[in-house]
């Protein structure tokens, strides 16, 4: 009996045994995928309720102040959101409470039901960071092992709210700041990953398709091309951050009851879009980035998705910020491929990967991704967008306390 207790508890209970992170990659891929889904799938519900009532519109200073109101009188530590999850990575203080999860994804919904601009990559990763820590205590993990599933919470979140497993695996690396000698748990990380995103295509969940038409031979004049292109890409994200940033500082420099704030940011976002006549901004614009893959899109476009988004999230509305970093790079590559005289499919998808590897600093998982989601054919032409936005963006990042590497 006392043999069978060491066999147990080192396969189980060990933070070094393989069999431990492989029965952990498959609860936790099997939850995060699950509940992915169902995020997804209520998601676009509400979306397309938005879409049949645009009167919804006006229900969002309404649903803003319910959501502040929530997260301030009951949020406690959930309201610093994906931050929270990058101070408890590097700086562990306490467990993240069970709550985070249905609070983000009420949030999110309701967001999105008003016709907030936002995104649910935030909310995802919430969620799969929350299910993950949930195991900590429970399978008395070092510190260092509670570090691993909190990378594979992120992992199977991003992985299965946009259906590209590798990028989910390198942006939860990326993110987080994980050295090369740390690479150890990669495999738990990426195993995560694919469960969680098939779990969720299991569930009749279906993903986006971008289809890149056509891609231009390789040559030097067109590598200057795409490299004039990828520093506008960078400073597009720095662009974002500081207009997310600067809307986060007047609201709460102005406002000091927090439930108000995003009731006001609602006010501002029917202002604007009475002021331009045009609901194209509001929510995902996953239509929108469609189109810019066919359509070239005007200059305008990508500016106004910066300020309708910059004003959602930085009044405390809820979801996330990297669709609308598609939309924006996407819409933005669609405009500037007329003048680089360049496939407008080809430098949407570059502008797509580009502008959130430079908001994010995640340019490996963002080159992943553009395999995923674009093919290989757009690897070399991605990975040099991605790096020179990367580099031009320099330390300006969506995510607060985030380690720059």
């Amino acid at each position: 009996m006392g043999l069978f207790k060491k066999i147990k508890s080192f396969l189980f209970y060990s933070s070094s045994s393989p069999f431990l992170w492989v029965l952990l990659s498959l609860v936790l891929g099997i939850l995060i995928g699950t509940s992915s889904a169902l995020f997804l799938f209520i998601l676009e519900y509400v979306t397309t309720l938005r879409h049949a009532n645009p009167a919804f519109l006006y229900g969002l200073p309404l649903g803003g102040f319910l959501i502040g109101y929530l997260y301030f009188h009951f949020g406690g530590r959930a309201n610093k959101g994906n931050n929270l999850l990058l101070q408890e990575y590097h700086h562990p203080i306490e467990k993240i409470s069970f709550k985070m999860a249905p609070f983000v994804l009420l949030g999110t919904w309701i967001t999105h039901l008003f016709g907030g601009s936002a995104g649910r990559e935030g909310t995802a990763i919430q969620i799969g960071g929350t299910l993950a820590d949930q195991f900590t205590q429970l399978f008395k993990l070092t510190p260092k092992g509670r570090q691993v599933l909190l990378l594979m919470g992120i992992s199977g979140g991003f992985a299965s709210v946009f259906g590209t497993p590798l990028a989910g695996a390198l942006f939860a690396l990326e993110l987080m700041g994980v050295s090369r000698k740390k690479y150890t748990y990669i495999f738990p990380v990426l195993l995560t990953a694919f469960i969680s995103h098939y779990v969720c295509l299991t569930w009749g969940i279906t993903h986006t398709i971008y289809v890149v038409e056509s891609v231009p031979p390789l040559s030097l004049l067109l590598l200057l091309k795409i490299g004039l292109a990828g520093i506008l890409f960078g400073l597009t994200a720095v662009l974002f951050v500081k207009s997310t940033n600067l809307v986060t500082y007047l609201s709460h420099s102005c406002i000091n009851y927090a439930p108000l704030r995003p009731f006001w940011g609602g006010i501002v976002l029917i202002l604007l879009c009475f002021l331009i006549q045009d609901q194209q901004f509001l929510g995902l614009g996953i239509e929108t980035i469609v189109h810019s893959f066919s359509t070239s899109q005007p200059f305008a476009i990508f500016l106004l998705k910066i300020l309708f988004t910059a004003v959602t999230l930085g009044t405390g509305f809820k979801g996330g910020e990297v669709t609308p970093l598609f939309f924006i790079g996407a819409t933005l590559g669609s405009f500037l491929a007329l003048y680089l005289q360049l496939p407008l499919s080809f430098v949407a998808s570059l502008g797509f990967v580009a502008v959130f590897a430079g908001a994010t600093k995640t340019p490996f998982a963002c080159l992943c991704m553009a395999g995923e989601l674009f093919g290989t054919e757009v690897l070399i032409y991605a990975c040099l967008a991605c790096l020179i936005a990367y580099r031009i963006s320099g330390k300006h990042s969506i995510y607060k306390i985030q380690l720059y590497q």
